[in-house]
């Protein structure tokens, strides 16, 4: 996913409001879970989230989402953010983060979504990584 940051998006420093990146984040996530599952969703946590790097204004947004986990009725996304130059095309990493979803029938109820098989090692690592984010979450949650 691609967008502009214009300056209705920026703050004081002429950089992208942080609360922007947060919203977009989100937005693309969900698009990734709902292709998935292919059902509505509702986003249930978002980790830690740091800012790296300012993307000014007149920059773009690049935002990179795919599922990393699924559980019954839950599903991790990872999301990376970048910044692109449009004159020199240089490319920053700005920040990243995990969002997970929770799949909803037609009651607004949870329901299953497809299991994710992970073919690539790449795939497997982060399924796995992500497998003991899930089960730090469902702790946390009990506290």
């Amino acid at each position: 996913m691609r967008e502009l940051v214009l300056p209705n998006d920026t703050n004081s420093h002429g950089n992208v409001l942080g609360g922007k990146v947060l919203h977009l984040m989100d937005l693309a996530c969900a698009m990734v879970a709902m292709r998935h599952c292919r059902r509505p969703v509702v986003t249930a946590a978002m980790d830690n989230v740091e800012f790296l790097a300012p993307i000014p204004g007149g920059h773009s947004m690049i935002l990179k989402a795919m599922v990393n986990y699924t559980g019954r009725s839950s599903m991790e996304i990872g999301v990376r953010v970048e910044g692109e130059d449009p004159r020199t095309g240089d490319i920053t990493h700005t920040s990243s983060a995990y969002l997970s979803f929770v799949a909803l029938d037609d009651l607004k109820n949870p329901v299953e979504v497809p299991e994710l098989i992970p073919f690539s090692e790449e795939e497997k690592r982060r399924f796995q990584e992500a497998a003991k984010r899930a089960e730090l979450r469902k702790e946390h949650r009990r506290d």
